[in-house]
């Protein structure tokens, strides 16, 4: 249990997926404009990431390795991640249409947000079991989220103030984006 904590943990503020290993950046200077539309992106991501990751540990140990087919883990990680995000997709159609419309383009972006497959092939790659692959999963798609609602409310909270001209725009989310990144660099030492 004692390591699954620290799995967590560490995927989550350690080793932060966007803001130490820069890894779904589109989404998350894309979608951070406004906190409700940026907490529903990081529930739809830690949605697909766990069960991206659970599904991913299956087909690698159970169909990939038994038949010596490990060389094509990229492939089948990149369809199944697409599967999900296409579930995801048709059921905030059918029951949110409001934050669908709101997700934009960027909702079906997940498929190709290099953090889902990261995840996915950090796991294979440190030789996770079953449970330790969701765990760290969830804990990379809750640092995810976390750094995504950071960074939209600090945005709402800048939006209205009075910023030179040389950085109004990206210049000032990107170097807001590099602020947050030095102060989650402050937990590189917890584990």
């Amino acid at each position: 249990m004692k390591e699954l904590i620290l799995v967590l943990v560490g995927a989550a503020l350690v080793n932060n997926v966007v803001l130490s290993q820069f890894l779904g950046l589109c989404p998350f200077l894309g979608v951070s404009k406004q906190v409700k539309t940026a907490a529903s992106m990081g529930l739809a991501v830690i949605f697909v990431i766990t069960i991206a990751s659970a599904c991913a540990s299956l087909i690698y140990s159970f169909i990939l390795i038994p038949t010596g087919l490990e060389f094509l883990q990229t492939i089948v990680f990149i369809l199944v991640i697409a599967a999900l995000v296409q579930l995801v997709e048709m059921f905030l159609k059918k029951n949110s249409q409001g934050l669908y419309e709101a997700l934009g383009v960027y909702l079906p972006l997940i498929t190709t947000n290099c953090a889902v497959l990261g995840v996915a092939l950090t796991n294979v790659q440190k030789e996770y079991d079953f449970v330790t692959s969701v765990v760290n999963g969830f804990g990379t798609a809750l640092g995810f989220t976390i750094s995504i609602i950071l960074l939209a409310g600090i945005r709402e909270r800048i939006a209205h103030n009075n910023i030179i001209k040389p950085f109004q725009g990206a210049p000032i989310v990107l170097l807001t984006a590099a602020l947050m990144a030095i102060a989650f660099f402050g937990f590189s030492g917890l584990i």
